[in-house]
Order: C-alpha cells, then sequence, then structure tokens
C-alpha cells in the first residue's frame, strides 16, 4: 500500500494562478511562494461579501494514532466540489513538533490531503518561524528591561512570560536563566512552550488583521507587580516591532488539494493545550471565497468544538451552519476494549453528537473506513446511528478521494438546505470563571463538578481583581478522554475536572485553565518519527509521513 507521501510525490499540482482563478482571484491579488503556494493579499478580499456556509469537522475521542478528521475534511471539500459546489477547505497549518514526533502532519492523507505536503509540513512560508520569532523578541525585550533596571516594575518572582520553539523539547519545560554573573541577565526560572501553545500563536489566529494584532499583544500579561496590578507588553512600547515580523505572516495561503480544487493553511494553535482552530482570517476569507466553507478543529467536540464554537465563533462573529463528526471502528474498539461490542465506544461519538447539538448547529456522522475494516462492522454503526436518528454516512476518502466522500457530502448538503442551525455560545461571558468553567465541564464533558487548587482559586481571584473576568475560558486537557483522566475511555460518568493552574492570555482574548497533566511542551516518543526520514540526492523526501 503506497503511503501518503508516495501518492503526493505522484500527483500533479495545477499552477496556483489557475486555483486562483477558479475562485476569482487574479496575480494582483497573490504573493506567490513557487508556483504551487501563494499569499492572498490583504486588498483581496475587502470588498467581498460573506456568503460561504461554515462547516466543522472534528472527530470523536481518539486513540493515539488520530482517526482521519484532516482527512474526512479535505475528502468532504473534494466531493461537494464534484458535485459542483463553490467550496473552500480552511485547515491549520502543522506544527514541527507532531511532524517530528508521533502524531505526523496535518495535511490529510492518501487521496485526500492539501499539497504540496512536504512543503506544508515542513517550513512552509514561514508563519511558524515568524511567531516564533516575534515570540522570541518580546521575551528579550522584557528580559533586558529586567536588566537594566525594571522599569514597568514587575516582580520578579511573579512572572508569566515563556518563551516558544516549534518543537517537542521536555528539557525546556522549566529552565533557570541568567546564570554567569551580572552582564548575563536576571537569574530567575524560565520555560519554552510550544509555538503552537504560545500566546503570539494564538494572537495570530484570532486577530482581524495586522492593526488588531499589534492591540492585542499589547494586552498580554508578562507578569504582577507588588500592587497585583498586571504589567503587560504594552509597557514595553515594542507592539510595533512585533507587528513588522508578522507583517507577511498573516496573509492566509492558498494551495489545493489533491484534485486541484482551493483550500487555505493558516495558523496552527493545538486543540488540548491551546484553542486549536485555523485562524479567523482565513476562515473568514473562504466565506468570501466560497459557497461553503469546510474546516476542522482539533480532537473532538470536548476540545476543538466547543473552543471553535465559545472563542473563535463567538470573536468572529461566525455562525457555523452545520458539523460533522468523524468516527472510526479503530476509536470504537479502542474504548470498549472488546472487539465487536461497540456499544461503549458508540456512546462516546454519540457524547460528542449531542455536545455539538448542545450549540445549536446540527450534525452529521461520518464513518471513516481503514483498510481492515469489514462492512458488517461498518453496518452496525450505521444500524446504531439511525437507530439513534443522527444522519450519518458511510466514507471512503483515503482510498477514492473525493469519490468516497459523495455520500458525506450529500447528507451535509441536506442539513445545509434544511437550514435548521441556530449557533449559540454556550456560555455568557458574564458568568464567573468558576461559572464558565463549571458550564462547560458539566455539559460537555459530563463532570458531575469542578474542583480548584488553592493556587487556581487565587489566581482566578488575581484575574478579576483586574478586569478580565469578563473573557471566555480556553480548557487545556487531555484529548484522550472526555474527563481531564486519559484512562477514563467511553463516556465517563461520576468524575470531577480539576483546575490546577490559570495562564492569562489577555491578547489573545481568553483564560486558560490548565487540568490534569497536560504540559504546554510535549515531548518526543521513545522512537520519534524523525528516526525514519530521509532526503535523497535527487531531493525525494522519504518518511514524512
Amino acid at each position: 500500500m503506497p503511503t501518503d507521501i508516495d501518492i503526493a510525490q505522484k500527483a500533479t499540482l495545477r499552477p496556483i494562478l489557475d486555483v486562483a482563478g477558479e475562485i476569482g482571484l487574479g496575480a494582483d491579488d497573490l504573493r506567490p511562494y513557487g508556483h504551487t503556494i501563494a499569499k492572498i493579499t490583504p486588498d483581496a478580499l475587502k470588498d467581498r461579501p460573506a456568503k460561504g456556509k461554515v462547516v466543522l469537522v472534528i472527530g470523536m475521542t481518539p486513540t493515539p494514532a488520530g482517526e482521519g478528521k484532516s482527512t474526512v475534511a479535505v475528502g468532504l471539500a473534494q466531493a461537494l466540489r464534484r458535485l459542483e459546489k463553490s467550496t473552500m477547505l480552511c485547515l491549520r497549518e502543522p506544527s514541527l513538533g507532531p511532524v517530528f514526533g508521533i502524531k505526523g502532519g496535518a495535511a490529510g492523507g492518501g487521496w485526500s490531503q492539501v499539497l504540496p505536503m512536504e512543503e506544508i509540513n515542513l517550513h512552509f512560508t514561514g508563519d511558524f518561524h515568524a511567531i516564533t520569532s516575534a515570540h522570541s523578541l518580546l521575551s528579550a525585550v522584557f528580559d533586558n528591561n529586567l536588566q537594566r533596571g525594571n522599569s514597568i516594575g514587575v516582580d520578579t518572582r511573579k512572572i508569566n512570560w515563556k518563551r516558544a520553539v516549534d518543537m517537542n523539547d521536555r528539557a525546556l519545560r522549566n529552565l533557570v536563566i541568567g546564570l554567569g554573573g551580572p552582564m548575563q541577565g536576571l537569574p530567575r526560572e524560565d520555560g519554552f512552550t510550544i509555538t503552537a501553545a504560545s500566546e503570539i500563536m494564538a494572537i495570530f489566529c484570532l486577530s482581524e488583521d495586522l492593526a488588531d494584532f499589534e492591540e492585542r499583544v499589547d494586552r498580554i500579561v508578562l507578569g504582577t507587580r507588588p500592587d497585583g496590578s498586571f504589567a503587560r507588553a504594552g509597557d514595553l512600547n515594542i507592539g510595533g516591532a512585533l507587528a513588522l515580523l508578522m507583517r507577511d505572516a498573516l496573509a492566509p495561503i492558498l494551495v489545493q488539494t489533491i484534485e486541484g480544487g482551493p483550500a487555505l493553511i493558516h495558523g496552527g494553535p493545538f486543540a488540548n493545550i491551546a484553542h486549536g482552530c485555523n485562524s479567523l482570517i482565513a476562515t473568514k476569507a473562504g466565506t468570501r471565497l466560497g459557497d461553503i466553507v469546510v474546516t476542522e478543529a482539533g480532537f473532538g467536540s470536548d476540545l476543538g468544538a466547543e473552543k471553535f464554537f465559545d472563542i473563535k465563533c463567538r470573536m468572529g462573529g461566525l455562525e457555523p451552519q452545520a458539523a460533522v463528526v468523524v468516527a472510526t471502528l479503530r476509536a470504537m474498539k479502542h474504548h470498549v476494549a472488546v472487539t465487536g461490542d461497540l456499544d461503549a465506544g458508540f456512546q462516546n461519538l454519540m457524547a460528542h453528537v449531542e455536545n455539538v447539538r448542545q450549540f445549536g448547529v446540527p450534525v452529521v456522522v461520518a464513518i471513516n473506513r481503514f483498510a481492515d475494516d469489514t462492512d458488517e462492522e461498518v453496518e452496525m454503526v450505521a444500524s446504531l446511528c439511525k437507530a439513534a436518528g443522527v444522519p450519518y454516512a458511510d466514507c471512503d476518502i483515503w482510498a477514492r478521494g473525493g469519490e468516497g466522500g459523495i455520500e458525506l457530502a450529500e447528507e451535509v448538503l441536506t442539513v445545509l438546505e434544511e437550514g435548521e442551525a441556530d449557533f449559540q455560545p454556550l456560555y455568557s461571558t458574564e458568568l464567573s470563571l468558576r461559572e464558565k468553567l463549571e458550564t462547560v465541564a458539566s455539559k460537555v464533558y459530563g463532570a458531575d463538578g469542578l474542583n480548584m487548587t488553592p493556587a487556581a482559586s487565587k489566581q482566578a481571584q488575581q484575574i478579576v481583581e483586574n478586569g478580565l473576568g469578563d473573557l471566555p475560558v480556553c480548557v487545556a486537557k487531555t484529548q484522550y478522554s472526555l474527563s481531564d483522566d486519559p484512562s477514563l475511555l467511553g463516556r465517563p460518568r461520576g468524575f470531577d475536572i480539576t483546575v490546577r493552574e490559570f495562564r492569562i492570555s489577555a491578547g489573545a482574548g481568553f483564560i486558560v485553565a490548565l487540568t490534569g497533566d497536560v504540559m504546554t511542551m510535549p515531548g518526543l516518543a521513545a522512537r520519534p518519527a524523525a528516526e525514519g526520514m530521509k532526503i535523497h540526492p535527487d531531493g525525494r523526501i522519504e518518511g514524512l509521513f
């Protein structure tokens, strides 16, 4: 069986100008990066009305290998295009951490992927590097201020800001810096987050434009002063410099599916430790370029979908019209540990369906076929969906591309045509931090209650006292369970959620609540994917995915 990269390398790509022409863009609207990649200029879309209906693709609670959510999103977009629907695909850019770690890239797979996949999964147009550089500039200027008298008055024992790098490196989680004498900086504890979890990434993905980005950067909380007030990045007067670094990065990137359809790749925050959606700029661009916008959010409804709805849609004024929940036999069996007994696995799937419906968004289940799935097993899942009154479709999009997603596309079109969506965020931001978290914990996770450590309770009080209590919450939680315990599979009951720490993302516009053992800097597996990669003398890449 050919690998994803084997399939991608044999594909014939359309010139990016031809892809742009399909959605009404010309050469003056693009900033090309070679023949198959281009940035869309800010002026290209300003006079186009938003018309596209947004369709969100998420998954059930996944196995470590993933359930093909991005692949289904690509296949659905390809199928809609085959049905002659004007369709834009909007995905996240892969982080180098997972690419060289265990999970692989995020460009889809098989005959349902975005191309050129090698570039997308590696340096691409350099947006991640720009984000990392902007983050590093703020870190450097902040430390320089501490070294030269600390004019912003931050308590050096209460610094929030950490550094960032786009790689899985557990050794960087906790550090002591500034050693070596008075001229080497102020000795203090520090650490790194992965770029995909950094606040600059979150700001990047939620900004409307460059001016909005700069204003958001100024609101970043660096630490706390002795009087309890927050020291902010705006005190350092470098918002303009960070905007310079991000000038080109904020433009969405146009590429294509393996079937030649248009796709926008832009931004890439993780959903288990950040808000898990592609950029608001790209999604809004999609609504101006197509009649249907297919986008995705990380993992399941408890993470990606909840944050997509409660954070991204709330801030961006988006009104999603439908959602697709990706189900696999592999995930269902994982949740029951008994081959053939799919009921507990199906209950996990139904939790995600019911969660999305709470937001007023209708759902279609995509049964994503793997090569070793039998027709009998797929029919069992189909029968369960039918009995539960959930629209579903049998998908074979990895092996058959858009053709294998026609049934799914038709079901999605039926939902869109019926127009039953009535989107509403799950909670009001006027609720207290605890009340917002309790709402998410009980209604989305199925928890009985919510606990806060003494440290988290103290942080919550400080957040309110500094006028940030009305921000939405972004929960950092394991993706492997609806609870905060990855060992609780299926649809667990009788558990509490424990918030151990808050981190303030005032620039992004939300408060991060850390639960369980989730780290904002992942580590590598015992055998990282990087060990199986190489490049041949002719430039051909092997083992990337």
